[in-house]
């Protein structure tokens, strides 16, 4: 790496990519407005970042059906758990740094949703039941005060062709599976393996 082309003062930035527009600044809200909540209540799908004690960063996406994240009367938002692999990178992150990055996704729409905070684990009973899906209830629930709000334009969607299935390569190869087995590098623990197990998991513990 040559350490004359980095970039470590805003200046160079603003010099390199410009200014934003006036128009582009007042986007940046502090409270979600109807037209995010009409986004998000389209949302089967967010992303969400929280920060280790290392300073590191994890993104966990959370998916059900669209309007599966609440959006609360005072306009916080309810984010459910279902089962997952049980790691919980993020929950562990909030226990100690409650500051949180969500990004929502509508299927077709070019443009997503970005939304900064402040998040608190629950298991309230009352919220388990109202964030229920398949007839069972959340396993948590993750409270997000809203603090940054703005819409994000579509050009990342556009040039990724996410939304044109024409454009999409099929694979048949599962490169999780790939990963842990090379990882474990046991005989009895082969890439067929992890795929059924996988499969199993896909079937039986969704909800």
């Amino acid at each position: 790496m040559n350490n004359d082309y980095i970039i470590t003062r805003e200046d160079q930035l603003s010099d390199i990519l410009g200014e934003p527009s006036e128009i582009v600044k007042q986007k940046v809200c502090d409270s979600l407005n109807d037209a995010m909540h009409t986004f998000i209540e389209r949302s089967p799908l967010v992303f969400y970042s929280t920060v280790d004690s290392r300073g590191l960063i994890d993104v966990s996406p959370k998916g059900d059906a669209p309007g599966f994240v609440h959006i609360e009367e005072d306009g916080s938002l309810l984010i459910p758990d279902r089962p997952g692999n049980k790691l919980a990178y993020g929950y562990r992150n909030l226990l100690s740094n409650p500051n949180i990055g969500l990004i929502f996704v509508v299927p077709n729409m070019t443009e997503t949703l970005r939304v900064k905070g402040r998040a608190v684990i629950s298991n309230d009973p009352a919220w388990l039941d109202l964030l229920s899906a398949q007839g069972k209830p959340a396993t948590l629930c993750v409270h997000v005060q809203v603090e940054e709000c703005f819409f994000h334009c579509g050009k990342a969607m556009i040039r990724s062709k996410m939304w044109k299935p024409e454009k999409w390569t099929e694979y048949n190869d599962s490169l999780l599976a790939r990963g842990v087995a090379n990882k474990i590098d046991s005989p009895e623990v082969t890439e067929e393996l992890v795929q059924e197990q996988l499969e199993r998991s896909y079937e039986d513990n969704l909800y």
